[in-house]
Protein backbone atom coordinates (compact mmCIF):
# COMPACT_ATOMS: atom_id res chain seq x y z
CA UNK A 1 0.00 0.00 0.00
CA UNK A 2 1.49 3.34 -1.03
CA UNK A 3 -0.81 5.65 0.90
CA UNK A 4 -3.19 5.00 3.77
CA UNK A 5 -5.29 7.46 5.77
CA UNK A 6 -6.95 6.06 8.89
CA UNK A 7 -9.70 7.87 10.82
CA UNK A 8 -8.47 11.31 9.75
CA UNK A 9 -10.06 14.38 11.31
CA UNK A 10 -9.10 18.01 10.69
CA UNK A 11 -10.45 21.02 12.57
CA UNK A 12 -9.64 24.71 12.13
CA UNK A 13 -10.05 27.44 14.70
CA UNK A 14 -12.21 30.33 13.48
CA UNK A 15 -12.55 32.92 16.22
CA UNK A 16 -13.86 31.05 19.24
CA UNK A 17 -15.18 28.19 17.14
CA UNK A 18 -13.57 24.83 16.45
CA UNK A 19 -14.74 24.09 12.89
CA UNK A 20 -14.58 20.46 11.68
CA UNK A 21 -13.45 20.21 8.06
CA UNK A 22 -12.56 16.52 7.65
CA UNK A 23 -14.50 13.82 9.49
CA UNK A 24 -13.28 10.25 9.88
CA UNK A 25 -11.55 9.97 6.49
CA UNK A 26 -10.36 6.48 5.55
CA UNK A 27 -8.60 6.15 2.21
CA UNK A 28 -6.08 3.71 0.73
CA UNK A 29 -4.27 4.16 -2.59
CA UNK A 30 -2.04 1.54 -4.21
CA UNK A 31 1.13 2.39 -6.09
CA UNK A 32 0.36 3.03 -9.77
CA UNK A 33 -3.28 4.05 -9.24
CA UNK A 34 -4.91 7.06 -10.89
CA UNK A 35 -7.44 8.49 -8.42
CA UNK A 36 -9.68 11.54 -8.61
CA UNK A 37 -10.92 13.12 -5.36
CA UNK A 38 -14.03 15.00 -6.31
CA UNK A 39 -16.25 17.43 -4.46
CA UNK A 40 -17.83 20.88 -4.60
CA UNK A 41 -16.26 24.02 -3.17
CA UNK A 42 -16.07 23.87 0.62
CA UNK A 43 -16.30 20.08 0.73
CA UNK A 44 -12.87 19.61 2.30
CA UNK A 45 -11.07 18.32 -0.78
CA UNK A 46 -8.27 20.92 -0.67
CA UNK A 47 -7.75 20.29 3.04
CA UNK A 48 -7.51 16.58 2.26
CA UNK A 49 -4.98 17.38 -0.47
CA UNK A 50 -2.89 19.35 2.05
CA UNK A 51 -2.77 16.37 4.37
CA UNK A 52 -1.97 13.88 1.59
CA UNK A 53 0.73 16.29 0.38
CA UNK A 54 2.27 16.59 3.88
CA UNK A 55 1.60 20.34 3.86
CA UNK A 56 -0.70 20.09 6.87
CA UNK A 57 -1.17 17.57 9.66
CA UNK A 58 -4.49 16.06 10.75
CA UNK A 59 -6.05 16.94 14.09
CA UNK A 60 -6.54 13.23 14.73
CA UNK A 61 -5.95 9.96 12.91
CA UNK A 62 -2.92 8.39 11.24
CA UNK A 63 -1.36 8.79 7.81
CA UNK A 64 1.07 6.29 6.31
CA UNK A 65 2.99 7.10 3.12
CA UNK A 66 5.14 4.35 1.63
CA UNK A 67 5.15 2.59 4.99
CA UNK A 68 6.18 5.67 6.99
CA UNK A 69 3.90 7.24 9.59
CA UNK A 70 3.70 10.90 8.59
CA UNK A 71 2.09 12.18 11.80
CA UNK A 72 5.28 11.66 13.80
CA UNK A 73 7.59 13.59 11.46
CA UNK A 74 9.07 16.99 12.25
CA UNK A 75 8.92 19.91 9.79
CA UNK A 76 12.36 19.24 8.27
CA UNK A 77 11.48 15.57 7.79
CA UNK A 78 8.20 16.55 6.15
CA UNK A 79 10.12 18.83 3.80
CA UNK A 80 12.27 15.89 2.77
CA UNK A 81 9.18 13.72 2.14
CA UNK A 82 7.58 16.44 0.00
CA UNK A 83 10.74 16.88 -2.01
CA UNK A 84 11.38 13.19 -2.65
CA UNK A 85 7.97 11.55 -2.62
CA UNK A 86 5.42 14.06 -3.94
CA UNK A 87 5.23 16.24 -7.05
CA UNK A 88 2.71 19.10 -6.85
CA UNK A 89 0.71 20.61 -9.71
CA UNK A 90 -1.45 23.63 -8.84
CA UNK A 91 -4.30 25.28 -10.71
CA UNK A 92 -2.42 28.59 -10.94
CA UNK A 93 0.93 27.02 -11.97
CA UNK A 94 3.02 28.72 -9.21
CA UNK A 95 5.91 29.45 -11.57
CA UNK A 96 8.61 31.98 -10.75
CA UNK A 97 7.82 34.82 -13.22
CA UNK A 98 11.39 36.05 -13.73
CA UNK A 99 12.90 32.63 -14.34
CA UNK A 100 12.99 30.47 -17.43
CA UNK A 101 11.18 27.19 -17.86
CA UNK A 102 14.47 25.39 -17.22
CA UNK A 103 15.09 27.33 -14.00
CA UNK A 104 11.55 26.74 -12.74
CA UNK A 105 11.78 23.01 -13.31
CA UNK A 106 15.08 22.93 -11.42
CA UNK A 107 13.74 24.32 -8.13
CA UNK A 108 13.05 20.96 -6.40
CA UNK A 109 16.48 19.72 -7.49
CA UNK A 110 18.16 22.78 -6.04
CA UNK A 111 16.49 22.17 -2.69
CA UNK A 112 17.64 18.54 -2.90
CA UNK A 113 21.20 19.83 -3.50
CA UNK A 114 21.58 18.01 -6.82
CA UNK A 115 24.79 19.21 -8.56
CA UNK A 116 24.23 21.88 -11.22
CA UNK A 117 25.27 19.78 -14.23
CA UNK A 118 23.03 16.89 -13.16
CA UNK A 119 20.16 19.33 -12.45
CA UNK A 120 20.36 20.69 -15.96
CA UNK A 121 20.34 17.22 -17.50
CA UNK A 122 17.33 16.16 -15.42
CA UNK A 123 15.46 19.40 -16.21
CA UNK A 124 16.01 19.01 -19.95
CA UNK A 125 14.72 15.44 -19.77
CA UNK A 126 11.63 16.55 -17.82
CA UNK A 127 10.85 19.35 -20.28
CA UNK A 128 11.29 16.93 -23.17
CA UNK A 129 8.86 14.55 -21.44
CA UNK A 130 6.13 17.21 -21.47
CA UNK A 131 6.90 18.33 -25.03
CA UNK A 132 8.64 21.62 -24.23
CA UNK A 133 12.23 20.95 -25.25
CA UNK A 134 11.99 23.98 -27.55
CA UNK A 135 10.84 26.31 -24.74
CA UNK A 136 13.61 25.83 -22.15
CA UNK A 137 14.70 29.50 -22.27
CA UNK A 138 11.18 30.95 -22.24
CA UNK A 139 9.86 32.77 -19.19
CA UNK A 140 6.25 32.26 -18.01
CA UNK A 141 5.08 35.49 -19.65
CA UNK A 142 6.17 34.03 -23.01
CA UNK A 143 4.20 30.82 -22.55
CA UNK A 144 0.54 29.96 -23.05
CA UNK A 145 -1.54 28.67 -20.13
CA UNK A 146 -1.19 25.10 -21.31
CA UNK A 147 2.57 25.47 -21.68
CA UNK A 148 2.84 26.95 -18.18
CA UNK A 149 1.01 23.96 -16.76
CA UNK A 150 3.28 21.58 -18.64
CA UNK A 151 6.29 23.37 -17.12
CA UNK A 152 4.65 22.90 -13.71
CA UNK A 153 4.15 19.19 -14.47
CA UNK A 154 7.80 18.88 -15.53
CA UNK A 155 8.81 20.52 -12.24
CA UNK A 156 6.58 18.10 -10.34
CA UNK A 157 8.08 15.08 -12.11
CA UNK A 158 11.75 16.08 -12.28
CA UNK A 159 12.56 14.39 -8.96
CA UNK A 160 10.76 11.21 -10.06
CA UNK A 161 8.33 11.28 -7.09
CA UNK A 162 6.10 8.38 -6.15
CA UNK A 163 2.97 10.57 -6.29
CA UNK A 164 1.84 13.32 -8.65
CA UNK A 165 -0.65 15.40 -6.63
CA UNK A 166 -2.68 17.77 -8.79
CA UNK A 167 -5.13 20.41 -7.52
CA UNK A 168 -7.64 21.41 -10.22
CA UNK A 169 -4.91 21.07 -12.89
CA UNK A 170 -7.12 22.30 -15.75
CA UNK A 171 -9.01 24.98 -13.81
CA UNK A 172 -7.11 27.91 -15.37
CA UNK A 173 -6.94 26.46 -18.88
CA UNK A 174 -9.08 26.61 -22.01
CA UNK A 175 -10.74 23.38 -23.08
CA UNK A 176 -8.10 22.45 -25.68
CA UNK A 177 -5.20 22.98 -23.26
CA UNK A 178 -7.12 21.09 -20.58
CA UNK A 179 -7.48 18.07 -22.86
CA UNK A 180 -3.75 18.16 -23.62
CA UNK A 181 -2.92 18.20 -19.91
CA UNK A 182 -5.24 15.26 -19.28
CA UNK A 183 -3.58 13.36 -22.13
CA UNK A 184 -0.20 14.06 -20.54
CA UNK A 185 -1.45 12.78 -17.18
CA UNK A 186 -2.58 9.57 -18.88
CA UNK A 187 0.86 9.13 -20.45
CA UNK A 188 2.53 9.65 -17.07
CA UNK A 189 0.16 7.14 -15.47
CA UNK A 190 0.94 4.59 -18.16
CA UNK A 191 4.62 5.04 -17.27
CA UNK A 192 3.79 3.98 -13.71
CA UNK A 193 3.21 7.30 -11.93
CA UNK A 194 0.66 7.31 -9.12
CA UNK A 195 -1.66 10.26 -9.75
CA UNK A 196 -4.03 11.83 -7.23
CA UNK A 197 -6.13 14.59 -8.75
CA UNK A 198 -8.37 17.03 -6.86
CA UNK A 199 -11.30 18.36 -8.89
CA UNK A 200 -14.91 19.52 -8.78
CA UNK A 201 -15.52 18.49 -12.41
CA UNK A 202 -17.17 15.21 -13.42
CA UNK A 203 -15.54 15.49 -16.84
CA UNK A 204 -12.01 15.85 -15.46
CA UNK A 205 -12.60 13.17 -12.81
CA UNK A 206 -13.68 10.73 -15.54
CA UNK A 207 -10.08 10.59 -16.78
CA UNK A 208 -9.04 8.79 -13.59
CA UNK A 209 -9.42 5.06 -13.04
CA UNK A 210 -11.04 5.52 -9.63
CA UNK A 211 -13.17 8.31 -8.23
CA UNK A 212 -13.51 9.20 -4.55
CA UNK A 213 -16.18 11.71 -3.59
CA UNK A 214 -16.11 14.05 -0.62
CA UNK A 215 -19.04 16.08 0.71
CA UNK A 216 -19.08 18.12 3.91
CA UNK A 217 -15.75 16.64 4.94
CA UNK A 218 -16.80 13.00 4.59
CA UNK A 219 -15.92 10.47 1.91
CA UNK A 220 -18.95 8.93 0.25
CA UNK A 221 -19.65 6.43 -2.51
CA UNK A 222 -22.11 6.66 -5.36
CA UNK A 223 -23.32 9.64 -7.36
CA UNK A 224 -24.98 12.81 -6.29
CA UNK A 225 -22.30 15.51 -6.22
CA UNK A 226 -23.32 18.74 -7.89
CA UNK A 227 -21.19 21.72 -8.77
CA UNK A 228 -23.23 23.95 -6.47
CA UNK A 229 -20.87 25.84 -4.20
CA UNK A 230 -21.34 26.03 -0.45
CA UNK A 231 -22.09 29.47 0.96
CA UNK A 232 -19.25 29.14 3.48
CA UNK A 233 -15.99 27.41 2.70
CA UNK A 234 -13.98 25.89 5.53
CA UNK A 235 -11.03 25.09 3.30
CA UNK A 236 -7.75 26.96 3.17
CA UNK A 237 -7.47 29.26 0.12
CA UNK A 238 -4.78 28.22 -2.32
CA UNK A 239 -2.77 31.36 -1.51
CA UNK A 240 -2.17 29.92 1.97
CA UNK A 241 -0.97 26.54 0.74
CA UNK A 242 2.51 27.99 -0.08
CA UNK A 243 4.45 27.26 -3.24
CA UNK A 244 5.19 23.91 -1.62
CA UNK A 245 6.34 21.23 -3.95
CA UNK A 246 9.32 20.55 -1.71
CA UNK A 247 8.75 22.07 1.70
CA UNK A 248 10.46 25.41 1.08
CA UNK A 249 8.81 28.67 0.09
CA UNK A 250 10.04 29.09 -3.48
CA UNK A 251 9.98 32.90 -3.25
CA UNK A 252 12.78 32.84 -0.68
CA UNK A 253 15.33 31.03 -2.83
CA UNK A 254 13.99 31.00 -6.35
CA UNK A 255 16.15 33.88 -7.55
CA UNK A 256 19.26 31.77 -6.94
CA UNK A 257 18.43 29.13 -9.54
CA UNK A 258 20.49 29.65 -12.67
CA UNK A 259 22.04 27.37 -15.28
CA UNK A 260 25.00 28.35 -17.36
Amino acid sequence: MLLELKNIYKNYIQGNMDVPVLKNINLSIEEGEYVAIMGPSGSGKSTLMNIIGCIDKPTAGTYFLDGQEINTLKDRELSFVRNKQIGFVFQTFNLMPRQTALDNVGLPLQYAKVPKRERKRMCLEALDLVGLSDRVSFKPTQLSGGQKQRVAIARAMVNQPKILLADEPTGALDSKSGIQVMELFRELHERGTTIIMITHSDEIASHADRMVKIIDGELITGDGISDTESNISNEQPESEIMHTYDGINADSVGQEVRYE
